[in-house]
């Protein structure tokens, strides 16, 4: 008989990148997604109705930001563990959140191998803690050391850009793909997915999927902007290859 799932809840209130969640959460054995939430205050209520072991949690959030969320948990009682997924990278909101109790904090945008690693290093923290008996000094490190190393090689690991990206995920075409890698070579600033969806005559959530998968195969970058009120808003800009080691492109 296998062993049980960890159980997840994402509190995410974005609808694609709660799917993104679910789907990378998911690809990794022994997680399961157990409900989605739209905002804190449904996380926290989510959290006391469902039990889950994990919550994944973003900060930019309506009704209630994860910052509160967390603050709230903590306040009620609640011993789920909880890992950050935003695009918060303030260091005061990092101190709030890791002070909080957050097991590990993943900045927007991230590649499907960083939460994998996350999500296994949270799986051997729990099984280590599971285990009867005492710890000795050795085995207390690397619970609280867990992963930070190999985080900070992989942070200084610089991800190549490429003209062609691999075969395309279910859903995306060629063609439209092509479009909109042209808008974005025309342009100078930084473009957000309804800018796109604009010009190539796509809906904007159908052209935020393509420029999801451009920027996780490294042929674009996000710049958030976070003027105005609100959450911020994600731009793309293609990547300059003469910067990431390639030929530039025409």
């Amino acid at each position: 008989m296998g062993e049980e799932s960890i159980r997840v809840l994402v509190v995410e209130d974005d609808p694609m990148v709660q799917e993104i969640n679910k789907q990378f959460i998911e690809r990794v054995p022994g997680f399961c997604v157990v409900g989605m939430a739209a905002n804190g205050a449904d996380g926290v209520r989510m959290v006391q109705e469902l039990a889950p072991d994990l919550v994944i949690m973003d900060i930019f959030m309506p009704i209630q930001d994860g910052v509160k969320a967390l603050t709230e948990l903590r306040a009620a009682g609640q011993d789920v563990d909880v890992i950050v997924v935003t695009a918060a990278k303030d260091k005061a909101t990092i101190q709030a959140m890791l002070r909080g109790g957050a097991m590990d904090y993943i900045i927007k945008p991230f590649a499907f191998d960083r939460m994998k690693k996350s999500l296994e290093n949270y799986r051997e923290f729990r099984q280590k803690l599971e285990q009867a008996g005492t710890a000795s000094q050795d085995e207390v490190d690397q619970l609280v050391f867990r992963g930070a190393s190999e985080r900070d090689e992989e942070q200084e690991r610089p991800t190549p850009a490429s003209n062609k990206p691999g075969p395309l995920p279910k859903g995306l075409h060629a063609v439209t793909l092509e479009q909109i890698i042209r808008q974005l070579d025309g342009e100078e600033q930084a473009l957000s997915a309804e800018d796109v969806a604009e010009r190539v005559g796509i809906a904007r959530v159908t052209a935020r999927r393509y420029l999801d998968y451009l920027e996780k195969t490294g042929v674009v970058r996000i710049d958030v902007s976070y003027g105005g009120v609100g959450r911020p808003t994600n731009r793309y800009v293609r990547v300059d290859e003469t910067k990431a080691g390639g030929g530039r492109r025409s």
